[in-house]
């Protein structure tokens, strides 16, 4: 496995990504699977869209399917295994070496595709673009480390992320528009009107277990899901922790941080406004 870190290090810095295989075993596979059809029973649930402080359930309206939950932000609150799975101490050996031994935590997300779901695309973008306000997050082309655990097959078909490999080193660029980038299509030109070749765009192909980790700079999106299984993707995005003065702790001194009373993240009104309540 050292090799295979080592690897995938070199791989991040000189290209903006990387995966590493097999990271999460088989049956820890299988405890966050069923984490996530708990999610999706409780989300599924609710008439609309709901939070309760940073946990934010987020639904939509697919063409074929109906009501589908897109993801659900936080759950490592109220889920001892996705909590378990954040501050897991491997991942320090990825993270260590890229961001230090202080570490805060800005994403924890599950993310759904549905099978046969044709409206869970994401536009091509940079993570970059969701740092806001930007005076809270400091060096981010090196202070930040975003990462995905595949739930599942990760496919062409089945809505895996393409990336461009060595976009990290071309500053921040604007290639998904004003809106939301989970309401647009994945459209290559988008790129090419913002004077970016896609031509060198890859398929991130990921078997359940697999570890992927990529820069906030690097350009990437993902399609919908024609197969008839689920693509479902656990994100976690890490920062350095003197680099941002938002998120919660997953590593102090190297040692893993469990989650405590809610911080500010990115829910603006989380002291204001923290009891449950629903979106619309």
């Amino acid at each position: 496995m050292a090799d295979a870190i080592a690897e995938a290090l070199a791989q991040y810095r000189a290209e903006g990504y990387a995966v590493l295989r097999g990271f999460f075993a088989p049956a820890e596979v299988a405890a966050m699977a069923a984490a996530f059809d708990r999610h999706w029973k409780i989300g599924m649930a609710h008439r609309a869209s709901w939070r309760h402080g940073n946990l934010f359930y987020r639904q939509g309206r697919d063409a074929r399917l109906g009501k589908i939950l897109r993801l659900v932000q936080w759950p490592a609150y109220v889920d001892p295994v996705l909590e378990g799975a954040r501050r897991d101490p491997r991942w320090l050996k990825l993270l260590e070496p890229l961001i230090g031994p202080d570490i805060k935590q800005i994403i924890n997300q599950l993310h759904w595709k549905p099978p046969g779901a044709v409206a869970a695309e994401f536009a091509y973008h940079q993570d970059v673009r969701f740092r806001r306000p930007r005076a809270a997050y400091r060096d981010l082309a090196h202070s930040y480390v975003q990462t995905g655990i595949a739930i599942d097959r990760h496919v062409p078909d089945s809505g895996a992320m393409r990336l461009l490999p060595g976009s990290h080193r071309m500053g921040e660029r604007e290639v998904a528009g004003s809106g939301a980038v989970l309401d647009q299509a994945m459209a290559e030109e988008r790129l090419n009107e913002a004077g970016i070749d896609p031509a060198g765009l890859v398929d991130l192909a990921l078997e359940p277990g697999d570890v992927a980790l990529w820069n906030l700079y690097t350009i990437h999106g993902s399609g919908p899901n024609r197969t008839r299984a689920d693509r479902r993707f656990y994100l976690n995005g890490y920062v350095r922790a003197a680099d941002c003065d938002r998120g919660e702790w997953a590593f102090r001194a190297s040692a893993p941080a469990p989650l405590g009373d809610p911080v500010l993240v990115h829910y603006e009104d989380l002291f204001a406004r923290p009891e449950p309540h629903y979106v619309e």
